[in-house]
């Protein structure tokens, strides 16, 4: 018999189930952190998006808790994108943010956007549209 307390086992759906669906979508984003006073700006690489937040690569140490102004253009879109944003997760280079400024227009524009887009938690790797089908 273990002396260590048993776990709850989680199955891979309820450990990745999130608030908002994510989808894969890479394109370059500009983050300015906004931190003691000083601005400075990072090249980064979008991974995943929600309607929520945005998952990206940052070859730079940052911490959690701060605030960011992201630029971004998403594909297929000509709208130029400027939303604050907080750093909420952090695995590796991969760092999640949550956007704080994000208008009911910008809102709805993504959640018609991003359905057209690949699931980040697709198994199968299939398009939501295809799922839907």
């Amino acid at each position: 018999m273990s002396s260590q307390p048993a776990k709850a086992l989680k199955s891979r759906a309820e450990r990745r189930q999130r608030r908002h669906p994510r989808y894969r979508i890479e394109f370059p984003v500009t983050v300015i952190l906004l931190s003691e006073g000083e601005h400075r700006r990072i090249d980064a690489h979008c991974r995943d998006l929600s309607v929520a937040g945005i998952g990206m690569l940052i070859a730079a140490e940052l911490n959690l808790g701060e605030v960011a102004a992201l630029s971004f253009e998403l594909p297929g879109s000509p709208k130029a994108w400027e939303l604050r944003a907080v750093l909420r997760h952090r695995r590796g280079y991969h760092y999640g943010f949550e956007f704080l400024s994000m208008s009911s227009e910008e809102g709805n524009f993504l959640a018609s956007y991003l359905p057209n887009h690949e699931r980040e938690d697709s198994e199968l790797g299939l398009s939501a549209r295809s799922e839907l089908e």
